[in-house]
């Protein structure tokens, strides 16, 4: 009888033992599987956000360059922008004409980002920062403030759709 119980006894540990056994393999397979995932989602983020500023970059570029052209393929059709002064401007051909029609000495803007937040599940992000506008062949800003942009990856390239300028005194 003893035998018995001793060798129910051993079952009954080695059951336990096995459980324990599967519980932490399980446990160790749940925490490689999340500290691959996490920096790959992290990865991932850095990435968007490298293609935003690359894009923000190439923009600045095309307004110092006083390249209309090429700095409309970086919004959406229906963009909205208000500028600096408060007008509001809808779509990137009203965009187009404003720029064109301005009087005076040409100028150009520069955007330098501050902060880039990407929403990988609506392929919307925002971006946040300072803005400065110099006349033509100057490198004293005349003029500047903060500025937001809506960016959206709809069409699998992130384009803006809506900025938002304020013109603020330093």
């Amino acid at each position: 009888m003893i035998k018995i119980f001793r060798k129910i006894h051993q079952t009954h540990d080695f059951k336990k033992k096995v459980d324990t056994y599967r519980k932490n393999t399980i446990a160790k397979i749940l925490m490689m599987m999340m500290a691959i995932l996490i920096p790959s989602f992290s990865q991932g983020q850095e990435l968007e956000k490298a293609q935003i500023l690359a894009q923000r970059e190439a923009s600045n570029q095309a307004l110092r360059n006083f390249d209309d052209e090429l700095n409309a393929t970086f919004s959406t059709h229906d963009a909205f922008i208000t500028t600096g002064a408060g007008k509001l401007i809808a779509g990137k051909e009203a965009l187009s004409r404003y720029i064109q029609s301005g009087k005076g000495a040409k100028m150009y803007w520069v955007r330098t980002p501050e902060e880039v937040l990407v929403n990988p599940t609506t392929l919307l992000a925002w971006e946040t920062g300072k803005w400065k506008g110099y006349y033509e062949n100057s490198k004293e800003a005349v003029v500047g403030g903060k500025y937001s942009a809506q960016w959206t990856k709809a069409s699998g390239t992130w384009l803006i759709q809506s900025q938002l300028f304020v013109t603020l005194e330093d």
